[in-house]
């Protein structure tokens, strides 16, 4: 997997000054467009679109403060409809604009070459085993809340906390297969996954129950499920487990994630202070 999606690298930096097909990169990791996605951010800590941008403007720097072409000719070459578009990304990036840099010879930002190795750290294995599941329905309550990669989610625990005592004791009444109890659910997640993209976020149960009033539903169609389990501080043993499975897992099996909510159960020691996970995630097969 790690070879083929090197491969797909090499095919970006060939077309930095061509359109780059999402569909492509995907044929040659063998994988789909979809875990492509998932992989990569997991993997290299950002969205694949931004490392895509960051290195054309990486290679666009050079080309602006070489001076053999106008920054107009640069802007097309590397995907902008007007200088104007460029000029902007160019600072984002740069912290000066294209204009400026060559006048004054100013020093820029570098996004390097990516490529990706296996490196074996001590070890452990992690414990997951594949469920086939039936379609069903998650009911509680939900709230659109930001992605947040390190540390607790404020607006989560906001939004946990404003549900009250006597709901949360009706959501768990209407557990009633695996995962059981309370699960928290994150649904409709950018596929870059990056910091502060927004995503649905359930706090629910897994149930075949009717629909009590004023609580939300969420139908997730049949498919298959692999379900992995740890333990250790808490929140960085959860969101820990969630990277080991896109960097560690799957590289290592024959399955790639597909669109679908992600399952994260979770019990608390007294002081809160420890977590036991049990996390699902969709998957599918990877075609031989």
């Amino acid at each position: 997997m790690l070879e083929r999606l090197n491969e797909a690298m090499e095919h970006i930096e060939r077309r930095l000054d061509q359109r780059i097909e999402m569909a492509d990169l995907a044929r040659i990791a063998v994988t789909s467009e979809y875990h492509l996605r998932r992989l990569f951010s997991a993997l290299a800590g950002m969205p694949l679109s931004e490392y895509v941008r960051r290195r054309r403007l990486t290679v666009a720097g050079a080309e602006v403060l070489a001076g053999e072409r106008t920054l107009l000719e640069i802007a097309v070459r590397y995907g902008y409809g007007s200088g104007e578009a460029f000029a902007r990304a160019f600072r984002a990036m740069h912290g000066v604009g294209p204009g400026e840099a060559r006048r004054t010879g100013a020093s820029l930002r570098s996004q390097p070459r990516m490529s990706f190795r296996l490196v074996v750290e001590g070890s452990s294995s992690m414990r997951y085993r594949v469920v086939e599941k039936e379609e069903f329905r998650v009911v509680g309550r939900k709230a659109r809340v930001p992605l947040v990669h390190e540390g607790m989610n404020p607006a989560i625990a906001d939004f946990i906390r404003s549900i009250g005592q006597e709901t949360l004791r009706q959501i768990e009444n209407l557990s009633d297969q695996e995962p059981e109890g309370i699960v928290s659910i994150s649904d409709n997640l950018d596929d870059g996954r990056a910091e502060g993209t927004e995503l649905d976020y359930f706090h629910g149960a897994v149930t075949r129950a009717a629909v009590p009033d004023g609580m939300d539903e969420l139908t997730v169609p049949a498919g298959t499920w692999a379900v992995f389990e740890n333990s250790g501080p808490f929140p960085q043993a959860l969101q820990y487990l969630w990277r080991d499975v896109f960097t560690q897992w799957f590289p290592s099996n024959p399955y790639r994630s597909r669109p679908g909510p992600e399952i994260l159960r979770t019990r608390l020691s007294e002081d809160a202070a420890r977590a036991d996970a049990e996390l699902w995630i969709p998957v599918e097969r990877t075609p031989l």
